[in-house]
């Protein structure tokens, strides 16, 4: 054995579940068989042939489903979302308490069997994507701006060949005035059956962000870095805009996507404290927003935590909420027969700063930190390294592979 420890048949006992599908917030044992969530109970169940985890005084919860980051670090393209400014996931995934992403866009039709090959299909992470609308997806800002780029029925036929990997359309960083991009997207997205997420790019007067919400996208698309500073949220009395709630009675999905620079507490504070939550909690992870304030998905979530949202709706909407966006409810839930992804947690209380993507502060006196998380029953991150023994009950031989290895000691034996 090496790494972290393999159990077929694991118990986790003692924490508080909080499981906003099934309605499940209290303390409960959890058992894992195979991979699989074999049995969850509020009382003291057997312990016999189960390897045990004291959890007590942590949350559990489902993993955590993060539907905005750049995951196509493989296209060897300098300064490119679709190369250099994307990162590999599994380096970023388990120790926060992620075990799915959603790569937004990299990659377009041109280029997403390079992106499948040379990156969704190495990752322990459970990847699904969105499929650009421009062919070479990220590659450049510049190929994301010219009508030649995109062909939709090209892209929904590229959609529909990897459907079990690609989840949506994407559409993003368009400069012009039209509505070209976004009408592409979306009829590629209604050809292949599929959402569309839309990072409007640049606001421009001739396109107004509350037209594309109310009137353009269907019921289930979505409305990526709905916090970004253009987006206009309150009017002068600081009361949340009527075509908010006309938008969300419509069915279009509000994501967070707080990136680099797409998130402002000038937006997001009015919006929790006058209950319009967001529908999907995500990163946009890359290369320059890991760095910056953004961090990682448990810090976004300590963002609304601090910001005033329940705890079980922060939960829900980094968790449920997302994996049905993306046609997959089967995750972001603890059920008996659900695959046992689940992310354990410590909630701190202390004094927290937190930043937004332009030099705002907000504080907080709560922070989530992610203890462990298994993805399909295996561990795949162990902070505290709860799941190990005292070395010293391990014997004076462990580590030695005995079918290749002798130790060979000074005097020879």
């Amino acid at each position: 054995m090496s790494g972290l420890p393999s159990f077929s048949r694991l118990l986790l006992k003692g924490g508080r579940l909080l499981d906003p599908r099934n309605g499940r917030d209290g303390q409960y044992d959890l058992y894992i068989d195979n991979g699989k969530i074999a049995r969850i109970t509020a009382d003291p169940g057997p312990s016999s042939g189960w390897a045990p985890i004291d959890v007590s005084g942590l949350l559990v919860t489902p993993a955590l489903v993060d539907v905005h980051t750049h995951l196509f670090a493989t296209a060897g393209v300098p300064g490119g979302w679709a190369g250099d400014s994307s990162v590999l996931p599994d380096g970023f995934s388990f120790r926060s308490g992620t075990t799915t992403m959603v790569d937004a866009g990299s990659a377009g039709w041109k280029n997403f069997d390079l992106f499948r090959c040379t990156v969704i299909e190495r990752a322990k992470t459970r990847i699904f994507a969105l499929l650009n609308i421009a062919g070479l997806g990220m590659t450049s800002e510049s190929t994301e701006q010219h009508e030649r780029d995109f062909e939709a029925e090209r892209t929904a036929a590229a959609a529909r060949e990897h459907a079990l990997i690609i989840v949506g359309l994407k559409a993003a960083h368009y400069w012009n005035p039209d509505w070209l991009q976004v009408d592409r997207a979306l009829e590629a997205a209604g050809s292949a059956a599929m959402p569309l997420m839309v990072d409007f790019g640049h606001f421009k007067p001739e396109r107004p962000f509350p037209v594309l919400v109310t009137e353009k996208l269907r019921p289930g698309d979505i409305a990526t870095h709905c916090f970004r500073g253009p987006v206009p949220w309150v009017d002068a009395e600081g009361r949340l805009y009527g075509y908010l709630t006309r938008a969300r009675q419509r069915g279009i999905r509000f994501d967070v996507g707080h990136g680099e620079g797409s998130f402002l507490f000038r937006n997001a504070v009015p919006a929790v404290a006058q209950g319009f939550y967001p529908d999907s909690i995500s990163t946009d992870l890359h290369a320059f927003s890991m760095n910056a304030f953004m961090m990682d998905l448990p810090t976004v979530m300590s963002k609304f935590l601090a910001m005033g949202m329940p705890l079980p709706e922060v939960i829900s909407r980094s968790t449920t909420v997302p994996a049905q966006m993306i046609g997959h409810p089967e995750l972001g839930q603890l059920a008996p027969g659900a695959a046992a992804d689940i992310a354990v947690w410590k909630l701190m209380k202390g004094e927290f700063g937190f930043g937004d993507a332009e030099g705002g502060r907000f504080a907080g006196d709560r922070r989530l930190f992610c203890e462990m998380t298994l993805k399909d029953g295996k561990m795949v991150w162990d902070w505290n390294a709860r799941s190990t023994r005292d070395y010293r009950e391990l014997g004076p031989r462990y580590g030695i592979r005995e079918e290749i290895e002798t130790l060979v000691t000074p005097d020879g034996s």
